[in-house]
Parts: structure tokens; C-alpha cells; sequence
């Protein structure tokens, strides 16, 4: 469960009903289990966040937290969880070469496509580092030149084009334009004009990636 709040006294707010409606029901929040998060804007400077209870009991500030399996930081950077992608990717890839070792090449890359290519809320990956983004990209090309046995300096564009597979790129405008077409056809109208409204900054990066005019 999540609460969203533009400011403390809001999320006070929101546990206070949280709690009442609990307490009706003879249950209690266990606040040792639960987290907050700050999330700071660009020129955020204070250090000390005023303290919020749950059940009298102060709650844990942290930077980041996982929610939905995906990595939310306080400063909003997505570096987190592109590397819990790309570990996880690489766990995968290593079970796959391991596995499958002597299994064809078209088997190899139904099973490639079908672990590797999931690259999970990576449609939300919006800001993140150069260095970052290209850890990822590399393991991906890695995963492939390890199962197709192919030599570690080959040329990432010849070998998708040969395999007939996505690269990198083509897997994430593919997601993100799934994105885009699902929200905009959603029966929810926060979605929907999040998603139609040019304007906004979030929504033209998400375009720009799905037409490959950003990364």
C-alpha cells in the first residue's frame, strides 16, 4: 500500500484515515515495516524531514524503495533500477547459457527473447545517467554474443540483424510505445490526459523514445 502527499501535513492526514479505518476493524498498521520517502525537487535544500508517526511510532525515512518491483529513489534517478535490471538480466542470461548449452541457436534465442528482452517498467526509466544506460545496453549485447558463441568484439548491429532480434533500442521504443497506446486508451482519465498532453515534459520524452529520437 502507498500514500501520496505534496507535503507532510497531507500524508498525516492520509495516515490518520488509514489508522481510523483500521482501528474500526480491530487491525493496526505495523510501522516497523513501513517506510518514507522524500522525493526532493531540484533545488530541495532541506536536511531534516518533520517526523510522521504511524501508530505512535515514528516512521523510517529511507531514499529508496521498491515498489511493484521497481526501484524509486528520493532524487528520482532511475540508476537504481536500471542496475536491478541489468542483475537480473545477467542472472538470467548465465541460467540460459548454462542450461542450454547444447541446444540450437533458434532455441537459444526463443529462450532469449522470451527472459532477456522483459526489461521491466523500463518504459519509466526517464532520468538516468550515460553510464547507467550503457551498462545495461552492454549486458544485453553480451547476454547474445554469449549464447550464439560469437566472438566478444563482433559487430551488436550485424548480430541482431542476423538473429533477427531486437536490439536494446528497439526493445525499449517498442515498450514505451505500448505504454503510451495503453494509457491512452485507458478508461481512466488521469492516464489518459497524462498521456495526451504534449505539453508536459514526461510525455514528450516517452514520444521522442518511441518515434527514436532519445534514448
Amino acid at each position: 500500500m502507498v500514500l501520496l502527499g505534496p507535503s507532510v501535513n497531507s500524508i498525516r492526514q492520509l495516515l490518520a484515515l488509514c489508522e481510523g479505518y483500521a482501528a474500526q476493524r480491530g487491525l493496526r498498521y505495523n510501522a516497523t515495516k513501513s517506510e518514507l520517502v522524500v522525493f526532493k525537487a531540484r533545488k530541495y535544500n532541506r536536511e531534516a524531514v518533520p517526523e510522521i508517526t504511524l501508530g505512535g511510532v515514528p516512521l523510517k525515512v529511507v531514499d529508496r524503495v521498491k515498489y511493484l518491483g521497481h526501484m524509486l529513489t528520493s532524487d528520482l534517478s532511475d540508476d537504481p533500477d536500471l542496475e536491478r535490471e541489468r542483475r537480473a538480466m545477467a542472472v538470467r542470461g548465465n541460467m540460459i547459457a548454462r542450461r542450454f548449452a547444447r541446444c540450437s541457436n533458434e532455441v537459444k534465442l526463443t529462450l532469449f527473447k522470451a527472459y532477456c528482452q522483459t526489461f521491466y517498467t523500463c518504459s519509466l526509466w526517464v532520468k538516468f545517467t550515460q553510464r547507467a544506460y550503457n551498462a545495461i545496453r552492454v549486458q544485453y549485447n553480451y547476454i547474445l554474443r554469449m549464447l550464439l558463441r560469437l566472438a566478444r568484439h563482433c559487430s551488436a548491429s550485424r548480430m541482431f540483424a542476423e538473429a533477427r532480434t531486437d536490439d536494446f533500442f528497439a526493445v525499449r521504443r517498442k515498450r514505451v510505445g505500448s505504454l503510451l497506446s495503453r494509457m491512452r486508451g485507458s478508461s481512466n482519465g488521469l492516464l489518459r490526459a497524462l498521456a495526451e498532453r504534449l505539453d508536459s515534459p514526461l510525455t514528450r520524452y516517452w514520444v521522442e523514445v518511441a518515434i527514436g529520437r532519445a534514448k
